[in-house]
């Protein structure tokens, strides 16, 4: 097994972006099909009337960005979520999930070596660089080779079917964790090709397409649901920003954010990379929640239990 935890000391962003997306590195991978909707186009999406209301919710206009990655007290394990990724041929194991009834059965390919992410969710996330699956767990325990989890997901990356609608994933909203996650590498490449996973401390009993899945407050439409798309608006100004940074604000305006589970408002997810320069760290805690608005999705979808959008809103 090869846990990826990407390491830079310098490196010359590409001046261009580039034609293909960037693999996971140690696979050859892309990660959903063009079509996708973490790969949708939500530039000129129309904002959605409760775009103030659930910004409001989500500490107001003021509230700051929070990239939930970076240097951390240890210096073997940034912030972020890691992932691994095994051979076709590494041994697979069934997991006793607590919430079985919406977790596919498996077995996944994890042993005791497998990284997990720190903290209480204890993600695991593993790519089968040879068949393009990823595997996805909540609160994954080895538990000396009776591997237990709270709720597990297996995507087919060639893919765009959703899970069964009401179905949990390793993430609140039901939908895979990877694809949100932001990459050091694929900043490096000049180019995030995709939608960014964001969290949000209260939401709604509901959930609106792509998410299938609720973990809501209570029922509240001036909160925030599940699969909520928001994205950065165009007139906001990225000039001034390292390199690196705007590489990432042109995601947000052109792919945007999607609510993917409760956490603190406004922390965007990334993997467990080191190298992350402290200016861009900084520089992405300095966007005020204001600099987005949300935007109105169901006119991208082709049917309800698809991530497939329609061809005007295919993206990178």
């Amino acid at each position: 097994m090869r846990t990826i935890r990407f390491v830079v000391a310098g490196c010359l962003l590409a001046a261009a972006a580039p034609a293909v997306a960037t693999p996971p590195p140690g696979t050859a991978c892309r990660v959903f099909p063009k079509s996708n909707v973490w790969h949708s186009k939500v530039a000129k999406l129309a904002v959605h009337r409760r775009s103030k209301q659930w910004i409001r919710a989500m500490g107001g206009p003021g509230q700051l960005l929070h990239p939930d990655f970076g240097p951390s007290d240890d210096p073997d394990h940034p912030y972020g979520i890691p992932y691994n990724v095994v051979e076709g041929s590494h041994p697979r194991y069934p997991v006793d999930f607590y919430y079985g009834g919406e977790s596919d059965p498996g077995p996944y390919p994890v042993d005791g070596s497998t990284h997990v992410e720190h903290g209480s969710d204890r993600h695991a996330l593993v790519i089968d660089r040879d068949a393009c699956f990823l595997y996805e767990i909540f609160d994954f325990d080895w538990n000396g080779g009776d591997p237990q989890g709270g709720s597990g997901a297996v995507w087919d990356l060639r893919s765009n079917a959703l899970r069964p609608s009401s179905w949990t994933s390793a993430d609140a909203a039901g939908l895979p964790i990877f694809s949100g996650l932001l990459r050091r590498d694929e900043v490096l490449s000049g180019s995030v090709d995709h939608a960014i996973r964001v969290t949000a401390r209260e939401t709604d009993r509901r959930f609106i397409w792509p998410a299938r899945h609720q973990a809501g407050a209570r029922s509240d439409r001036s909160l925030p649901p599940m699969g909520a798309r928001f994205r950065m608006k165009r007139r906001f100004d990225i000039g001034d920003f390292h390199p690196e940074t705007r590489v990432i604000l042109r995601a947000f305006k052109r792919y945007g954010l999607i609510l993917a589970d409760n956490g603190s408002n406004w922390y965007f997810g990334g993997s467990e990379d080191q190298g992350w320069p402290n200016r861009v760290l900084d520089e992405l805690k300095s966007i005020p929640a204001g600099a987005f608005v949300a935007v109105r999705t169901g006119k991208m979808k082709v049917s309800s239990g698809s991530a497939k959008v329609k061809p005007r809103y295919v993206g990178g």
